[in-house]
Formats: structure tokens, C-alpha cells, sequence
């Protein structure tokens, strides 16, 4: 698909959800903070369907009341399990006793990084674009639509989080512009996996395995430089392991962190170390 469709089938992807919110002053955040980057464009550029559509948001207020809106939405039909907090400068989704908050028979894990989300069909009558799956970093809306909380900022400043280059191709509603980077392109085109540097190195060791079971290739080169950044990080600091997995934002890593909270909570002086660790991963997975 050419950039002009892309803009378009975007723009039209953004119209339709915008119409299904009732409440003008969110449409209006979002009006103004929508940005499309990640998967979604590669698809596009593939001219495949995507599987979601991964937004992110310019400010934080912006995306800090979205989050409470579809929070506030989700509680009134699930016994308020989840509560929006600002923590310093990040945005979390704090769920109630699982770490994971999702509408019955929605969401699946598809395998040990993401979450998804089903579609509904034609002749769901419940409405689109409703939040059916909540984890500490993103909310899933019905029909396609990932709102991602952890980041914010300028597309700039989001791919700074970003550990591919072929995921940096960007849309921002607000401006109904398309930035299709050169080396993305090339990475696309050739289906080779080439890092960047991330802030969340042990997440990007990890999701290789999506992209090479779907073809892509990744080189030791790129290995090396994750592992690079992977030996500067102090994993026996819990809250440092706690960060790492959480931008993995997967429900089975929420698991092993509520194992290893519960222990410590249970004995202060516990100390977090590779059998202990292993275990935990074992009994996991």
C-alpha cells in the first residue's frame, strides 16, 4: 500500500472510532494527541490487514485522562478492578489481584510477549471500540485499537523507547502526517531485524522470536548489541527486573512478578537470585 492510502485508511480507521465515543471533550484529547507507530504501518506497507493499531498520545494529560475515561467505562460493568495512577512521570493501570483486567471471552495471549484481542463479529451488538483487556502498560479496545500508556511524548521522543528501526514508521492524526524512514523501509523490505538500542533490552531479546517465527531474519550483530545493553542493567535489583518485564507486557511476566512480590512481602529480607528466579520461570512456563 502507498503512503497516500495509508494516511487515508488511517485517518478513516481514527474517524470511525472517534465517532463511537460520547463524550466531546475525549474526542478532543484525542483529536489532538492521536500517533499510530509500530506494526500496524508495516502491515500496511505489506499490504497485510493489521493485527492491531497501536496508539500513543503527545502529552501526558492527554493521555493520562483517555486512560481514566475507558477505566472509568470498564469499572462500571466489573466491580471497579482497575484504577489509573501517575507515578512521577509514568502512567500505569493498576488491576486488582491478577495484574491483568479483561472483558470474558475477548482476550487470549498469543504467545509469551503480547496480549490480544478478539474482534466482534458483524452481529456483536455490543458497542465498538469498548475496553475489553487491561494490563499495566496499555488498554485494548474492541476493533483493532491498542491505546499504549507507558509512553508519550513526540514520535521522537516515543521511538526512543523503540528497539527496531523497521517499527519507527509513524503516523500523527493531528497533523495528518506519514513518516516513512528510509531505513525502516529498507529493514521492511528486506525483513531483517536491525536494533537500535532500547531502554527495555531484555523486552527486544524476547519479541526477536515473534518476528523470526514470521519470517524475519536478525543477525548475532544485533544479539550482541542487546546483550550488550542487557549486561549494563542490575537484574537482581527487583525493581529493575520488575521494569524490564513489565515493558514485555505480557500476563505470564505479571505472574512471575506477583510470585516474587508475595515473597518478599512475606519475608523482607528475602533476596531475589538466579534459583530462586529460575524456579519461578519453571513453574511458569
Amino acid at each position: 500500500m502507498i503512503g497516500k492510502n495509508i494516511k487515508k485508511a488511517l485517518n478513516a480507521k481514527i474517524e470511525d472510532w472517534l465517532k463511537n465515543i460520547d463524550d466531546a471533550s475525549i474526542v478532543k484529547v484525542l483529536r489532538e494527541n492521536i500517533i499510530i507507530t509500530g506494526g500496524s504501518i508495516v502491515s500496511m506497507l505489506n499490504s497485510e490487514e493489521p493485527n492491531d493499531y497501536d496508539v500513543y498520545f503527545r502529552t501526558k494529560e492527554g493521555c493520562l485522562q483517555v486512560a481514566k475515561y475507558y477505566a472509568d467505562i470498564f469499572n462500571k460493568t466489573h466491580e471497579k478492578c482497575v484504577e489509573i495512577k501517575l507515578e512521577g512521570e509514568r502512567i500505569q493501570c493498576f488491576i486488582r489481584s491478577k495484574g491483568i483486567a479483561a472483558e470474558e471471552n475477548e482476550t487470549g495471549i498469543t504467545d509469551e510477549t503480547e496480549p490480544f484481542v478478539i474482534s466482534p463479529t458483524i452481529d456483536d451488538e455490543k458497542p465498538k471500540y469498548r475496553p475489553v483487556f487491561f494490563s499495566t502498560n496499555a488498554i485494548s479496545l474492541s476493533d483493532k485499537i491498542q491505546l499504549v500508556i507507558r509512553f508519550y511524548g513526540s514520535p521522537e521522543e516515543i521511538h526512543m523507547n523503540y528497539d527496531f528501526v523497521h517499527c519507527t514508521c509513524c503516523y500523527s492524526f493531528f497533523d495528518n502526517k506519514l513518516d516513512l524512514p528510509s531505513r525502516a523501509l529498507e529493514s521492511i523490505i528486506n525483513k531483517e531485524l536491525y536494533y537500535t538500542g532500547s531502554r527495555y533490552p531484555v523486552c527486544s531479546i524476547i519479541r526477536t522470536r515473534k518476528f523470526v517465527s514470521r519470517g524475519w531474519t536478525i543477525n548475532a550483530g544485533q544479539y550482541l548489541k542487546m546483550c550488550l545493553q542487557v549486561s549494563e542493567l542490575d537484574l537482581k535489583d527487583f525493581k529493575v527486573f520488575k521494569d524490564q518485564l513489565a515493558g514485555v507486557d505480557s500476563a505470564y511476566f505479571n505472574v512471575a512478578i506477583a510470585a516474587i512480590e508475595d515473597k518478599k512481602e512475606k519475608n523482607p529480607e528475602f533476596a531475589v537470585d538466579n534459583t530462586y528466579l529460575f524456579e519461578v520461570i519453571n513453574r511458569i512456563f
